[in-house]
């Protein structure tokens, strides 16, 4: 019987994000999670001769999620010039998972144009020994530049 071997598991914690800002690219070191979803979007579908309800898909969204440590003032910078100018940032984001003991290879993920949704503007917590934050944005592409391969499975 074959099986998956735990070292093809990819670890959460090998990888990297960048993130391309104004033609600016970021290390983005101080992200802790990050998780971008594609949702489609359906509409139902009701036809002659079947009682139940079809579905087709009519479109999609990119929505995503960080939470990043409380250490850099990108996104506060990207929300002051949208509230004083007007002038809104779209920027992408590449992410890496990369485990150096997994068969699979690496998998390269980039989101493009992404846009913020909310960002936390001052932050402070006397019971925390370290602060973070969490920020949604919207995509609207992406692209995978690196695909996982098949594990080694073992017998």
């Amino acid at each position: 019987m074959a099986f998956l071997q735990a070292g093809d598991i990819i670890s959460g914690q090998e990888g990297k994000v960048t993130a391309n800002i104004n033609g600016s690219i970021e290390m983005c070191a101080w992200v802790k999670q990050l998780t971008a979803t594609f949702e489609k979007q359906k509409s139902e579908i009701h036809t002659l001769g079947h009682r139940g309800t079809q579905h087709k898909s009519t479109g999609w969204s990119g929505t995503g999620s960080m939470t990043i440590y409380y250490i850099t003032s990108i996104f506060r910078r990207l929300a002051k010039e949208y509230a004083k100018t007007g002038k809104d940032t779209y920027f992408d984001i590449t992410i890496e998972n990369d485990d150096p003991t997994s068969s699979v290879g690496k998998q390269t993920v980039v989101l493009y144009k992404c846009n913020l949704d909310s960002t936390i503007l001052a932050k402070l917590d006397v019971d925390n020994t370290e602060l973070d934050e969490d920020i949604d944005f919207t995509f609207e592409d992406f692209d995978i530049l690196d695909s996982f391969g098949n594990p080694t499975l073992g017998s």
